[in-house]
C-alpha cells in the first residue's frame, strides 16, 4: 500500500460476511474494482448505497449497458480519474463495444466510431459534466434516441459516475493494491501492476 492514500483501505477481516462477499465479487468481476470499495467500507451505509445503486443503474435498468459504459469512461476522461478510466466493462465488450471506441470519447461528435444513439448519450454526459446550456435541439436529439425512462436512468447514472469519479480522483488509490492478483475488468495494458506502470509511461497514455 502506498503512503499517499488520503483515506485508507478497510482490512477484509474488519468487514462483515456480506461486505467480504461483495469485495471478492469486485476482485473477481470488477467495475468497480476492490480498492474504491475498500475505501467506502469505512462507512457501511455508503458502501451499500453505492454498491446497490451501481448494480441497479449500471448493470440493471432499461438503457443498454454499452451506452452507459461509454458514458462512464467519458466521465473518467473528463475528470481524469485514472482509477476508473483504466477499467472496462466485460459485459459491454461481450455486447460488441470495442477497445477502439474508447479512444476518441472526448471527440465523440466527429469520430466515426460512434453511432447516432451513442453520440446523443455522450452529448448528455458532456452537458451534465460541463454544465452546458442546452436548447430545444439538444432535447429533441435525446428524445429521438431515448425514451423518458432511459433518459432518467442514464441521467442518474451519469450523475452518480461524475460525483464518484470526481471524489475517487482525490484519493490516491490505484489498481492491484487490494485483493491483488486478478485482472478482472482491467483495460488492455493494465492487467498487472507492472504492465500498468509501463502503460502509464507511454506517450499516448490518455491521462498523460
Amino acid at each position: 500500500m502506498r503512503d499517499e492514500h488520503r483515506i485508507s483501505y478497510v482490512p477484509l477481516d474488519s468487514m462483515d460476511e456480506a461486505m467480504r462477499q461483495e469485495m471478492h465479487r469486485c476482485a473477481r468481476e470488477g467495475t468497480p474494482r476492490p480498492e474504491s470499495s475498500a475505501v467506502r467500507a469505512h462507512a457501511p451505509n455508503a458502501f451499500w448505497a453505492f454498491a446497490d445503486s451501481w448494480k441497479a443503474l449500471f448493470y440493471g435498468g432499461v438503457c443498454d449497458h454499452a451506452v452507459k459504459e461509454l458514458c462512464r469512461v467519458y466521465i473518467s476522461r473528463t475528470v481524469k480519474c485514472e482509477f476508473c478510466g483504466n477499467q472496462r466493462s466485460v459485459r459491454a465488450a461481450a455486447a460488441g463495444l470495442s477497445e477502439q471506441q474508447y479512444d476518441e470519447l472526448l471527440n465523440f461528435e466527429s469520430a466515426p466510431k460512434y453511432d447516432e444513439r451513442q453520440r446523443a448519450a455522450l452529448s448528455y454526459a458532456e452537458a451534465i459534466a460541463w454544465r452546458l446550456d442546452t436548447d430545444d435541439a439538444f432535447w429533441e436529439r435525446l428524445h429521438r434516441h431515448f425514451s423518458e425512462a432511459e433518459l432518467v436512468e442514464l441521467g442518474c447514472f451519469i450523475a452518480l459516475t461524475f460525483g464518484q469519479q470526481s471524489w475517487i480522483r482525490l484519493l490516491g488509490i490505484d489498481h492491484h493494491e487490494y485483493l491483488a492478483g486478478t485482472s478482472a475488468s482491467m483495460a488492455p495494458g493494465f492487467e498487472s501492476a507492472e504492465s500498468a506502470a509501463a502503460s502509464k509511461t507511454d506517450d499516448g497514455y490518455w491521462a498523460g
